[in-house]
């Protein structure tokens, strides 16, 4: 199918689902752009923010796509992407040929390819665009954002993009930026584990943290998460930018790639085993940082061990 727009990139109508810790901001920025918004939610008071910035909330996916040039989604889990694409008055079911669908979410390869090839009957685009950078990137537009899907459309929404994030990378067809985001996580849950055992192994060793920290980051260990969420440790910070559930899922989603593809990737199976226990501990609505306190526990630490002395 050859992508033919039905609507100008300027006076693009937004569809957005999914206005939690990314979706909020992410969906303000294009408003600030001057794009009507059309949303929806299951709990309302979640979009308030944006209907009060003039957004206009409805009560299904089906009606944010009727009202919409380009539809964005960006959910918790695979099975709530499906509910909203192919649900009963999911959006599929309202979306008009010429018009752009893009999931956000991390969700499975295999899923961003049927969605794409079942908006191609219907003459819809379709994208996959999972992002990276956490509550941080989504809040200054600053998102790290792997795309699949219709190059077409990718190129013709650009714009839209760069309203989200600095760093907007076309991986190829349909499913590609689900396996570029996995290729993240793999990396995120290694460093994770390394940035929770460095501030363990400090703390027992007697430094100051801030101080340790203050030499490591500038090295070869720096790397986003001793910036980010190194500090919120110290400060016993685990106020979500990424549910651990949700973190939990992408490492499933991965795993199961690999056995797919025959692939051994024991170091992330471990870090997937932990963060289960973060979990099974009751911090599945925390911050990945928690994982700490999950590690802090192995070593029979006392819950402030890396911030007091």
């Amino acid at each position: 199918m050859m992508f033919t727009p039905r609507f100008t990139i300027e006076n693009a109508r937004i569809g957005w689902i999914g206005t939690g810790v990314m979706g909020l901001p992410m969906c303000g920025h294009l408003m600030a752009r001057g794009h009507a918004a059309t949303v929806y939610t299951r709990t309302a008071s979640k979009a308030q923010p944006l209907v009060d910035r003039g957004a206009v909330r409805v009560d299904s996916p089906q009606a944010v796509a009727e009202a919409a040039d380009v539809l964005f989604t960006i959910v918790g889990f695979p099975g709530d992407v499906r509910e909203v694409y192919f649900g009963d008055h999911g959006l599929l079911a309202g979306m008009a040929p010429g018009t752009v669908v893009v999931d956000m979410t991390t969700s499975q390869p295999a899923l961003a390819r049927e969605i794409a090839e079942a908006a191609a009957t219907q003459g819809v685009a379709a994208i996959d665009a999972p992002v990276s950078g956490g509550d941080v990137g989504a809040q200054n537009g600053a998102l790290s954002i792997m795309v699949g899907g219709d190059r077409t459309a990718f190129d013709f929404i650009m714009p839209l993009f760069e309203a989200m994030g600095k760093n907007i990378v076309y991986q190829g067809p349909a499913g590609s930026g689900q396996h570029a985001k996995m290729c993240n996580q793999v990396v995120i849950a290694g460093v994770m584990i390394g940035v929770c055992e460095s501030l363990l192994y400090g703390y027992r060793a007697g430094l100051d943290l801030e101080t340790m920290l203050e030499s490591i980051r500038k090295g070869a260990a720096q790397c986003w998460a001793l910036d980010n969420l190194a500090p919120r440790m110290l400060k016993r910070d685990f106020d979500p930018g990424f549910f651990i559930d949700h973190f939990i899922k992408d490492m499933g989603i991965a795993l199961d790639e690999a056995r797919r593809m025959n692939l051994a990737l024991p170091g992330l199976a471990l870090v997937h085993q932990l963060y289960l226990a973060a979990r099974a501990q009751g911090h599945g609505r925390d911050g990945t940082q928690a994982l700490l306190l999950a590690l802090e526990r192995l070593s029979s630490n006392p819950p402030e061990s890396c911030t007091t002395r």
